[in-house]
């Protein structure tokens, strides 16, 4: 009975990954053809299978973008850098979807240690990092048990010494893939979709209004109220917005 149970699991497991590579081709071909629409909603039936990817959000981008759509293009770019922070053709894309924006916000001057977060800590998501600390350890765990079976004082030194490093940046990758995930959670990204959406002192609609925002500008998300989220742009400024004019990046 079990092995029937497992043969029935991989066959619909093999069916199911059959469907998706041909709604992928499918969209593939419409995007091709110019039908970026109808190339949109067979992309949205692999989103909703939750079988996503990288290449799925890129080319979701891509769609959206030939539509001007900007927004949304933004918004699965972003996604997509998510998957893979590493993606050249991702990032250059974005760059010309963001030129579509119309906010123009000023970063705030980053100091060194910020900086090198961003350009080096960041480059990998804190699931990549995680990787490369279990890498780490197997390499760490082989060097240790070499220098236990090697013969001679030289061989020795070498397998220790080199074991020792390695669990050195077991140690470090650890406390990285931990400090990304908890940047992760605690700034929680979005991308505006509302074409236009006015940002509040408070978390009411009969609040002042301190400025407005355009779609597909990015902004950090602090905390929630009933259906109002407090956001903060990269210029600093804070203030409330309407849940529904934005989307979340993670599920965070």
């Amino acid at each position: 009975m079990k092995k029937l149970f497992f043969l029935l699991l991989i066959i619909a497991n093999s069916v199911t990954a059959q469907n998706v590579d041909s709604l992928f081709v499918s969209a593939n071909n419409l995007y091709k053809n110019g039908k970026f629409s109808d190339a949109i909603e067979f992309y949205k039936k692999i989103e909703a299978k939750e079988l996503v990817s990288s290449e799925l959000y890129y080319n979701l981008g891509n769609s959206y973008y030939k539509l001007n759509k900007v927004g949304p293009a933004i918004y699965y770019y972003e996604k997509a850098l998510l998957l893979d922070p590493l993606n050249a053709d991702v990032k250059n894309n974005l760059v010309f979807a963001k030129r579509l924006a119309l906010d123009n916000i000023e970063e705030l001057p980053k100091t060194v240690l910020q900086k090198f977060k961003i350009n080096y800590l960041q480059k990998l998501s804190y699931n990549q990092w995680a990787i490369v600390a279990v890498l780490f350890s197997i390499l760490g765990s082989f060097l240790f048990l070499m220098f236990y079976f090697a013969d001679g004082p030289a061989k020795k030194r070498f397998y220790f010494t080199t074991s020792i490093v390695s669990f050195l940046f077991l140690i470090t990758s650890l406390f990285i893939t931990y400090n990304q995930y908890n940047f992760a959670i605690n700034n929680k990204e979005a991308v505006v979709f509302a074409e236009k959406t006015k940002v509040r002192n408070a978390p009411t609609l009969n609040s002042e209004e301190i400025f407005m925002l355009h779609e597909g500008t990015k902004i950090i998300v602090l905390d929630d109220v009933d259906e109002w989220n407090k956001v903060k742009i990269k210029d600093g400024r804070l203030g409330w917005i309407h849940a529904e004019d934005i989307k979340l990046l993670s599920d965070f």
